[in-house]
């Protein structure tokens, strides 16, 4: 009615002057880390300099179209109806340890297994022992080196396969004085630290993964384990590392989160 653009009297949303390069991060990142969510994202942009919270990013999340598929539902439970727990719970780091095997093939077709040993308290991956065939020897070999330089751990958590029930490992772990937590046959929730992990290894390497050697594996997996170690975001530890490295170099306060990132996940971008 009064002959005046709308324009002249509101006024137009802007976004904020950072906001192009902040986008241009978080799908970097969401390329790099195809299996993390926007809450992981924001603890690396973090990281990486940048001054941003999480709600901020999950709108930049869901305006790019970001998504990760959703996860299975959680199978069978740890506690009894009177609100007991049916398992050992780990209460400090060297408390309880869990090991297990996971499996995966060369580009050739060949398996290879991979033995995990994590801190159920700290949630750190203490070794990948990877080799076309690993026997109960073997895992001795690695729990000998392991407790030589971290000391034995109080008890020790897994299946009831044949390398980890064999009577040369039970033997050994009691004379040390670790005691061994074997799950019920067909439970693998029970062992539920060791079975998370061993879900993020597959599906944050080994499912985008291809190995053209066993050496290459080998390379590849010890990468991807000081990556898990010492950078990627762990939700029931805050969105921290397991073990973040003491000293970082000094970041800038924003930027590009691919140039400015630490040197274990720079590393992880020169191998994709």
């Amino acid at each position: 009615m009064l002959g005046q653009h709308r324009s002249t009297h509101r006024k137009e949303p802007r976004g904020a002057d950072d906001e192009q390069a902040l986008t241009q991060d978080i799908i970097a990142l969401a390329k790099q880390y195809g299996r993390y969510g926007y809450r992981r994202v924001t603890a690396l942009l973090r990281d990486a300099g940048w001054t941003v919270n999480r709600k901020r990013v999950e709108r930049i999340w869901r305006r790019e179209g970001l998504k990760v598929p959703q996860r299975q539902p959680k199978r069978g439970r740890l506690w009894l109806n009177d609100g007991s727990c049916i398992r050992l719970r780990p209460e400090y780091p060297g408390h309880v340890w869990a090991y297990d095997f996971v499996e995966g093939r060369t580009h050739d077709g060949r398996k290879f297994r991979i033995l995990t040993v994590i801190d159920e308290a700290s949630r750190e991956c203490l070794a990948l022992i990877v080799a076309r065939k690993l026997r109960h020897e073997d895992v001795l070999a690695a729990l000998a080196e392991l407790f030589v330089t971290r000391g034995p751990p109080a008890h020790i958590r897994s299946d009831n396969g044949p390398e980890f029930i064999a009577t040369a490992v039970q033997k050994w772990l009691s004379r040390i004085g670790v005691k061994t937590l074997y799950i019920a046959p067909g439970s693998p929730w029970e062992n539920g630290y060791n079975e998370s992990f061993n879900g993020s290894l597959r599906d944050e390497l080994l499912n985008g993964e291809i190995f053209y050697s066993l050496g290459e594996a080998k390379v590849l997996i010890e990468a991807w384990r000081r990556h898990y170690n010492t950078v990627r975001p762990h939700s029931s530890l805050g969105y921290r590392p397991p073990a973040p490295e003491a000293v970082t170099p000094p970041l800038p306060a924003s930027g590009s989160a691919s140039l400015h990132l630490q040197p274990a996940m720079a590393l992880e971008v020169t191998m994709h």
